[in-house]
């Protein structure tokens, strides 16, 4: 499973999802954090970024706690992508 092919479909499915029309994929650091002083995302967002984990990944959020971590950047998304579906 290639992380860096992950990284990338989920860069270009945020900025198709939540409508970031003036951001490219490569403007999203793998490691930036997503909400507040990183792409400015909101919980709004956040229920959006759930939702593109199971419809285009297949992998779910259980809990909030979890969401938290899994959600902080591109890197920790991708990272839970992978681990999940090793299991």
């Amino acid at each position: 499973m290639d992380i860096e092919k992950i990284k990338l479909e989920l860069k270009s499915q945020i900025i198709e999802q939540l409508n970031l029309i003036d951001i490219k994929a490569e403007d999203i650091r793998d490691e930036d954090p997503l909400f507040v002083e990183g792409l400015g995302l909101d919980s709004i967002d956040a229920l959006e970024l759930v939702v593109i984990l199971e419809k285009y990944h297949g992998v779910k959020i259980t809990d909030e706690t979890l969401g938290r971590k899994v959600l902080y950047s591109i890197q920790t998304m991708a990272e839970f992508v992978v681990a999940e579906k090793l299991k």
